[in-house]
């Protein structure tokens, strides 16, 4: 269990990691975390070098885990804030596809990252012993925790929709060693919204994470890294960003799979059933 959750941690760092090396290298945010309006934005460069140290910083404080659920709060925070006041302007006024929920994915994938960051706070003990010491915000994010699942599962719950509204294109995405393309989309579509369903109803948490977390990992292994390996310049490194978003999507779903209850363990509350998804 411990490890499992200790590899959905790392697996969300390299991906902040990964995103910010993109960023530093492109001098530009990557679409997912702010959408491109249109003409350049004042200070544009420096914003994104700030925000690129930020994930970085937060990406050094899960893997060294210090002050990693304040940092995980601060960034979950900071996501929803650039979904509200980013994405979401974007679509409604700038977007001229917006009634089309396929053009939402950024949007959506911003809503998963603030999911995850708060997944990945939850997974971090809370010293209870320094609770005077918080500030008013720490404790206000911290009512963030339990909904980590459920921004997340949304995402899921729409992208699986996406996978039935767009059939002919996801299939395209399908190895083509691998046959019948139409039947891993529908597949994949129905996985998707099973798993993004069954996490926020807390219907076998366990099993439902793991399964999730393997299914986007072996996207990431076999469908993701080869499209980004013979992704021409143009791409603008679109095709590595899915490689890692799959990767710390996947980790994110590993951590879901123990409900933020590896804290518990952590304080040494071993004989709480909801550590084994039996609540």
């Amino acid at each position: 269990m411990l490890n499992l959750v200790k590899a959905g941690r790392w697996f969300f760092a390299i991906c902040l990691m990964g995103l910010a090396g993109q960023q530093f290298y492109y001098s530009d945010f990557r679409p997912v975390f702010v959408p491109p309006w249109a003409g350049p934005v004042p200070g544009e460069a420096i914003l994104t070098y700030l925000f690129s140290t930020a994930l970085i910083g937060a990406a050094l404080a899960i893997i060294l885990e210090k002050k990693a659920r304040t940092a995980m709060l601060i960034l979950g925070a900071l996501f929803l804030v650039l979904l509200l006041f980013c994405h979401i302007p974007y679509e409604l006024v700038v977007d001229q596809a917006s009634k089309h929920i396929g053009v939402w994915g950024n949007a959506f994938k911003e809503l998963a990252f603030a999911g995850g960051a708060f997944a990945v706070a939850g997974s971090f003990p809370d010293d209870q012993a320094a609770f005077q010491k918080k500030t008013a915000l720490i404790r206000l994010l911290e009512l963030f925790i339990p909904m980590g699942g459920l921004f997340f599962s949304i995402t899921m719950i729409v992208f699986g929709i996406d996978h039935f509204l767009y059939v002919d294109f996801v299939a395209t995405l399908v190895p083509d060693w691998i046959p019948a393309h139409l039947f891993w989309t529908y597949l994949a579509a129905v996985a998707l919204i099973g798993a993004g369903v069954a996490i926020i109803l807390r219907i076998r948490l366990k099993l439902v994470g793991i399964l999730l977390g393997t299914m986007i990992f072996l996207w990431f292994i076999f469908l993701h890294i080869p499209r980004a390996a013979i992704a021409p310049p143009s791409d603008n490194g679109n095709e590595l960003t899915s490689v890692f978003e799959a990767l710390g999507f996947s980790g994110v779903a590993f951590i879901l799979a123990y409900g933020y209850s590896v804290s518990k363990l952590s304080m040494g509350h071993r004989n709480d059933p909801a550590l084994y998804g039996l609540e």
